[in-house]
């Protein structure tokens, strides 16, 4: 993978609670304040869609795949993640 940052989205929420330099200092904070949601390896100056279509992770099937819609709200399960629940890893996000 390319240079990346650790983004922390809480459970439910739409946006990036916090982003880190390191995966240490992100479990950290999500300890600290005892936080459910996941924590993802986001590469730096590519989109998760093109980092995942250069990669090989995910191959488009059709347009629908190519429309902004689809692009803007793709995420990609190859990306390391860890999900929390209340501060403590492994445990489903919801």
């Amino acid at each position: 993978m390319t240079e990346q940052v650790w983004v922390f989205t809480g459970h439910n929420s739409s946006f990036p609670a916090g982003v880190f330099s390191s995966q240490q200092l992100g479990e950290a904070w999500i300890r600290q304040h005892r936080l459910s949601g996941t924590l993802t390896a986001s590469p730096l100056d590519i989109g998760a869609y093109d980092w995942a279509v250069k990669s090989g992770a995910f191959k488009p099937k059709g347009d629908r795949h190519k429309m902004p819609g689809f692009i803007a709200t793709f995420s990609s399960a190859s990306q390391p993640h860890e999900r929390y629940q209340n501060g403590e890893p492994g445990h489903a996000a919801g």
